[in-house]
């Protein structure tokens, strides 16, 4: 199991076409990985972040599961970003403010290099 998510991070790690997809890969870090979350509920965007810590072979990565609120019901589409290792700290600091301004400033940047992010503009 450690051998296909070491194939998915490296596959993140260099932004190449992956067998697993998106869903997956969130769903390996779910049931793997312990995650810190943060709802935000009067957010009109943002259901919640989970931010994961991971550590492969000594080389520890982060990446948020961003949880997208749906327009039409109370779900929220999931998107995977690889993130910085501040990205947690800065994002809990400021997403009580506006989860929006917290998401923009702290993970969205991440967006170009994670092939799991959604084209935002």
């Amino acid at each position: 199991m450690k051998a296909i998510f070491l194939t998915i991070l490296l596959s993140l790690l260099s932004n190449t076409t992956i067998s697993q997809t998106c869903d997956e890969q969130i769903e390996y870090l779910e049931d793997n990985y312990y995650g810190t979350t943060y709802n935000s509920p009067t957010s009109t965007a943002i259901l919640k972040i989970t931010f994961y810590e991971v550590t492969i072979d000594y080389r520890t990565v982060h990446f948020a599961v961003v949880c997208f609120k749906s327009k039409y019901s109370y779900g929220c589409s999931e998107y995977l970003y690889q993130v910085g290792s501040h990205t947690k700290y800065n994002y809990s600091m400021n997403y009580l403010d506006s989860a929006g301004k917290a998401f923009w400033s702290y993970i969205e940047p991440y967006g170009d290099n994670s092939p799991c992010a959604p084209e935002l503009d």
